[in-house]
């Protein structure tokens, strides 16, 4: 009977010990997961801006079976977009010529059927400006060129003016505190909510500055709106504490 009775009592003494061992494994663990509560937040920060430079490139085109007949009417083109420009308070110092090019269909290996013209000439003007309310209203006004016979060109960039806006780095350190004070309302909220208290920044990543049209509709692009929005993300992971 007595080696019975020791067996039971060894038995029970392990048990009660793999159960200490068990609650002391648990409240370490309960610990370690304490001590690694964390949350993660983002802040976003948005501004409101307007582009500072306009460019506008204008390509037009002028056709002739003699180079110097398509030349000529280029030249005359370029003296009526210039003082279409100066109309609108361009200045000839905002503009510049950017390329001119000459294509003879005849000496096109490749050509097929009759040529009507043999050269077309096309030439850019490159409008570079700051007045980009000047520019944006001289632009809706481009059929007035047409009627005096200047071909516009689409090709290529030519569909109208781009607008950029270039004081991005004048805005980054305020739009970066505001992002963080954002991430840090947010974790705090979360901290009330979770009857925690905030500790402190575990990790930090700032998003990439992105441009935007202000006006998000169907077919305009951020180049082409004066208006636009700043947005930058922020994400921080805070500690928790009970």
């Amino acid at each position: 009977m007595r080696p019975f009775l020791s067996a039971l009592v060894a038995a029970a003494v392990l048990a009660a010990g793999m159960v200490v061992a068990a609650w002391v494994i648990a409240d370490g663990l309960r610990e370690v997961r304490t001590g690694e509560r964390t949350v993660a937040v983002k802040g976003l920060a948005e501004r409101d801006v307007k582009a500072d430079l306009a460019l506008w490139p204008m390509r037009f085109v002028a056709t002739s079976n003699a180079l110097d007949e398509a030349q000529a009417k280029i030249a005359a083109d370029a003296t009526t977009i210039a003082a279409f420009l100066g109309q609108a308070g361009i200045g000839r110092e905002e503009i510049a010529v950017q390329s001119i090019e000459v294509t003879d269909l005849l000496a096109q290996a490749y050509r097929s059927g009759p040529v009507e013209s043999r050269f077309i000439v096309a030439q850019t003007l490159m409008v570079r400006s700051p007045e980009v309310d000047r520019i944006a209203a001289a632009s809706q006004k481009v059929g007035d060129l047409v009627a005096r016979g200047v071909v516009l060109s689409g090709d290529g960039p030519a569909a109208g003016p781009a607008y950029v806006f270039t004081g991005l780095n004048a805005i980054k350190p305020g739009m970066i505190a505001e992002a963080t004070r954002n991430a840090r309302a947010a974790a705090e909220q979360f901290a009330t909510d979770s009857a925690s208290h905030l500790g402190g920044i575990r990790t930090a990543s700032q998003g990439l500055f992105q441009i935007l049209p202000r006006d998000d509709a169907p077919g305009e692009t951020e180049s082409r709106q004066i208006n636009k929005t700043v947005r930058v993300v922020a994400t921080l992971e805070y500690a928790l504490a009970r």
